[in-house]
């Protein structure tokens, strides 16, 4: 009887058992589900990014989840507005809270290698080969942005000179004049947009020139290229000479001095911000801005928003005692470098490698230049076709996102134009002439210790004196007196670095 009842026993354990088994079998199955699931949400990379706001709004959301859908990540971007961009940049550095990828504009770049050489951001070059697009990076382009031969970062693509004017051409015709053409006629127009009553309101009101406090992307470097100076450096006879030490860097200070002397520019130039600067040329307080032609498109329609008549034109060819020549810019505007302190580990690294270079296929580079199909383009034979009725929705919706955008001129991924507003294609056209006058820095590709690490403070000395000078606090001497303690301080120490290291190169 007892083994009987044991048997009885063994077998109801057994189902039991079996029971318990199927339970968790399926308990597990579910679990597992689950945890996929969950696996999925939660392992979408995060790819977090500092970059510029060149526009009054971000990208909207819609645009936003629909990149991250295409890319299986999370975007988490600070957009900063441009005018302090490299300010809340330079915090963020000493700070170290910078993010994953960092915007870095070339001419902050040149005084970041000192950051890059102790071991702040990632050397990116062993890895390029393992992605599609990014293998096909411009050689040459890297090689332009190499600190000591290693590449750290992701360039932005630009035509190597934007340079030009950008002028209020319903004054122009007002007031019975041409679009300028040297030196004198500039002056002649903008003396006419202060004083001549352009704006017809019988007030004396508008100024010619509005300008900020930038001796680079203001309106100063692009003055000088007319006058003839060099850019940055001047080794016509292999030896290195600092622009600011050409007659025609003085003489562009004299013509810059004499503008503000007559009051053709806005007085406070020195100090003010570009948005500041902007906002003179929209609400008609100015007729002139010297920078980036490709500025017009959006500089007109916030104006036309203001003043439904007024209208714009752009003028490249100002000739100086050369004849025409204009300042160039490396062919890549900037970088996005990868920080070691937000970035810990490779997995993390080559996400963020992966999220540029699926920024680049067809689907996502297209949305990001041009928005959504059917709202903000059409397309048409394989041609993106723009118009005017959605440029201002582009404005405030898409073009921000043209910030992230890496190597895209020459990516054949990105549709072509057919039809685009007058504007934007005066500005491409033109951009695309200047390349015919460029003038090239000869320090590019070659490095100076003493740059590195004391460019900064060596700048200083030199963009002061300039705006003094500009600003009558100095006089020839004095500006001279400068450029001596320029030299003393490091300056003569960094023309020997370059003469050798430019005597090597060829």
């Amino acid at each position: 009887m007892r083994n009987k009842l044991h048997g009885r026993e063994l077998r109801w354990l057994g189902r039991c058992l079996i029971g318990l088994t199927i339970l968790a079998v399926l308990s597990a199955c579910q679990n597992s589900g689950s945890s996929l699931t969950n696996s999925n949400q939660d392992t979408k990379p995060i790819i977090s990014i500092m970059a510029p706001l060149h526009f009054p709004h971000p990208p909207i959301d819609e645009l936003v989840k629909e990149i991250e859908k295409r890319t299986q990540t999370k975007l988490d971007v600070n957009w900063v507005p441009d005018g302090i961009y490299t300010d809340k940049m330079n915090t963020a550095l000493t700070t170290n809270s910078l993010k994953k990828a960092t915007y870095v504009k070339y001419t902050d770049y040149m005084l970041m290698k000192n950051s890059i050489r102790s071991g702040a951001f990632w050397d990116i070059g062993p890895y390029l080969s393992a992605y599609p697009n990014l293998k096909q990076l411009n050689k040459e382009i890297l090689g332009q942005t190499a600190v000591d031969g290693k590449i750290y970062g992701l360039y932005t693509e630009r035509p190597s000179s934007r340079q030009g004017i950008i002028i209020r051409e319903d004054w122009l015709k007002k007031l019975k004049l041409s679009k300028p053409t040297n030196l004198d006629q500039l002056h002649d127009v903008l003396k006419a947009f202060t004083y001549g009553d352009p704006d017809g309101d019988g007030k004396d009101d508008t100024v010619g020139l509005t300008d900020r406090n930038d001796l680079v992307f203001g309106a100063f470097k692009t003055i000088s290229s007319y006058f003839g100076a060099p850019n940055n450096w001047d080794a016509t006879n292999g030896k290195f000479v600092p622009e600011f030490e050409a007659q025609a860097y003085m003489d562009a200070m004299n013509f810059m001095k004499k503008l503000y002397e007559e009051k053709l520019i806005n007085s406070d130039f020195a100090v003010t911000s570009k948005e500041v600067q902007r906002d003179k040329l929209i609400h008609g307080n100015a007729g002139v801005y010297i920078g980036s032609m490709q500025d017009v498109q959006r500089l007109s329609d916030e104006a036309q928003m203001v003043n439904p008549e007024a209208r714009f034109t752009l003028v490249n060819h100002i000739e100086g005692p050369k004849g025409f020549q204009i300042w160039s810019i490396p062919n890549y505007s900037a970088l996005y470098l990868f920080s070691k302190k937000a970035i810990r580990t490779e997995v993390e690294l080559k996400q963020m490698l992966q999220f540029f270079d699926r920024s680049m296929d067809k689907d996502v580079a297209n949305l990001m230049k041009y928005g959504l199909e059917g709202r903000h383009y059409t397309a048409k034979n394989g041609q993106v076709q723009l118009s005017e009725e959605t440029s201002k929705i582009r404005v405030n919706e898409v073009n921000a996102l043209y910030a992230l955008m890496i190597a895209d001129l020459k990516n054949p991924n990105v549709m072509p134009i057919a039809q685009s507003e007058s504007l934007s294609e005066l500005a491409d056209t033109l951009s695309l002439d200047n390349e015919k006058y460029a003038v090239k820095d000869p320090s590019l590709g070659i490095e100076s210790k003493t740059y590195d690490e004391r460019g900064v403070e060596l700048y200083k000395i030199i963009s002061d004196a300039t705006y003094n000078y500009m600003l009558g606090k100095l006089d020839k001497a004095g500006f001279q007196q400068e450029v001596e303690r320029w030299r003393r301080s490091g300056g003569n120490q960094m023309i020997s670095e370059y003469n050798e290291a430019y005597a090597k190169r060829k």
